[in-house]
């Protein structure tokens, strides 16, 4: 029974969407916006452009996403994305490429559970966790 994330980006999805696109390779699956919901009078007020739901596959795991109701002030708090990279050289692009234009709150480094591990909160508010798992570095 698989966990899959919903982020709510409060009106910056499609900025969003554009940027995990670059930054890890994900891959849109399915996108719908506001002017295509069958009850439109649900939708935020002038949403019609905006991104009412959304399937984004990075590697074999999915997270959704949505502009949500377009307050403008995506809050992602109490959580964590964890991102496995097959190699260090792997983790090291992904962690720098999750840093633009976000604040890093670990930088990357061996830890005594992995050679290569950081934490960077990106340009979205969203903290990223990116890690070499099931190595104990040396």
């Amino acid at each position: 029974m698989p966990i899959e994330p919903y982020l709510f980006f409060e009106g910056r999805c499609d900025e969003a969407l554009a940027f995990y696109q670059r930054a890890l390779g994900a891959k849109v699956e399915f996108l719908m916006r506001y002017r295509d919901n069958p009850a439109p009078e649900t939708n935020p007020h002038g949403a019609a452009d905006k991104v009412m739901h959304a399937n984004v596959r990075v590697g074999d795991a999915l997270f959704m996403a949505s502009d949500g109701r377009c307050s403008g002030k995506p809050s992602f708090q109490g959580f964590a994305i964890s991102l496995a990279a097959k190699d260090e050289a792997e983790a090291r692009r992904l962690f720098a490429a999750l840093s633009e234009g976000g604040q890093v709150q670990m930088p990357m480094g061996k830890t005594f559970y992995s050679p290569a591990f950081g934490m960077v909160t990106d340009r979205f508010g969203v903290l990223w966790m990116v890690i070499v798992p099931g190595q104990v570095a040396a």
